[in-house]
């Protein structure tokens, strides 16, 4: 028997809802592989916690979660109660203190779905954006001086490591070598003459090291109208925090919805727990409706399933994601349907039953 201690911190707005949903998925998967079970833990920490403490989250939160096997995480965002600077400081903690520097970032069109791209069809986009997770653009690193004077000054540093860049860089064309050999690099060396010539640089040394995969450099405006224009042209995308951030949500889009988007935060030497989470945000303007996409939480459910080992009950979970919405029958109003967020938890985990 393999047992799996997971933390669940649903966070806010629909990461609530659509927690639930993934939970009940991987609860059916206990069913179907009996020696797959998971013991999980659930954190009230976010916008309630504030309300009952004024903190997001405890002072320990970060002891409390370090001998977890994993950390499946809902959506974090409450503005008109929190600040969202204030609401995201735990997600940039826990992925810069437990070093899950690599954040990977799939968007596939799934069968089924319709992406807003004219033309487009299954098995033409297949993106995978691997993001620097752990520095660059979100380092914590500057102030604010007189602040709300009418001379204000704020100063914003991104911070870029040789070690930091090189190593994602490294796991990203091993990833590349595994797929198609073909990796883009996100960069903007033109204007930002210091840490994207860094990238650049580290990008042109590390592809000697994989003859077999083919190295292309984009800058960032660039690739970004590319995805729009020939998505199919891509396959394993890297680049830093900020940038491959934005990229990510432009894949979920052309890939049919962000709501199908599903996201790993990865120490690859298993030193620190990893953080998985639906690539979208909490959505205050459905909250409570019923309405939320489960399916990006219930797919990063199947990313901690494959991280783990158990890639057997990984796939098991895409089948029956797919099995879904091929059916077309039970879908939320983003990808074109009017059921609700259970009721997709509910079909999504019946085909789990039946594999």
């Amino acid at each position: 028997m393999r047992i799996y201690n997971i933390a669940l911190y649903p966070g806010d707005g629909i990461g609530i809802e659509v927690t639930k949903e993934a939970v009940r998925v991987l609860r059916a998967v206990e069913d179907v592989f009996n020696d797959v079970k998971f013991e999980f833990q659930e954190f009230n920490w976010g916008s309630r916690y504030w309300q009952e403490t004024g903190k997001v989250a405890p002072d320990n939160f970060l002891d409390t979660l370090k001998d977890f096997d994993a950390i499946l995480l809902g959506s974090l965002g409450d503005p008109e109660n929190v600040p969202d600077h204030i609401t995201l400081v735990p997600l940039i903690q826990m992925r810069q203190s437990f070093d899950q520097y690599i954040c990977l970032r799939p968007a596939k069109l799934l069968p089924g779905i319709t992406s807003p791209l004219a033309n487009k069809k299954f098995g033409d986009i297949h993106i995978l954006v691997v993001r620097e997770n752990s520095e660059g653009e979100y380092a914590d690193i500057g102030g604010r001086f007189k602040s709300y004077q009418t001379d204000e000054v704020s100063i914003q540093t991104s911070i870029h490591t040789r070690k930091g860049v090189e190593r994602v860089l490294r796991y990203a064309f091993k990833l590349a070598q595994d797929r198609t050999g073909r990796i883009a690099l996100a960069t903007k060396s033109n204007a930002l003459k210091h840490s994207m010539v860094l990238w650049d640089e580290a990008f042109a040394n590390i592809s000697k090291e994989f003859p077999n995969v083919k190295g292309e450099k984009f800058h960032v405006d660039a690739i970004t109208m590319h995805f729009v224009r020939c998505p199919e042209r891509f396959d394993v995308v890297v680049g830093s925090n900020l940038f491959c951030d934005i990229l990510s949500d432009l894949s979920g889009a052309i890939t049919g919805s962000i709501g199908l988007a599903p996201s790993a935060n990865i120490n690859p030497e298993r030193k620190y727990p990893s953080l998985f989470e639906p690539v979208h945000g909490s959505a205050p303007d459905i909250q409570g409706k019923g309405i939320a996409n489960p399916i990006a939480a219930i797919r990063s459910g199947a990313m901690i399933l494959d991280f783990l080992g158990e890639s057997e009950a990984a796939k098991c979970i895409e089948d029956a994601v797919i099995n879904n919405l091929v059916a077309g029958k039970i879908r939320t109003p983003d990808i074109g349907g009017d059921a609700t967020t259970e009721e997709v938890g509910t079909d999504i985990t019946e085909w789990v039953k039946k594999s």
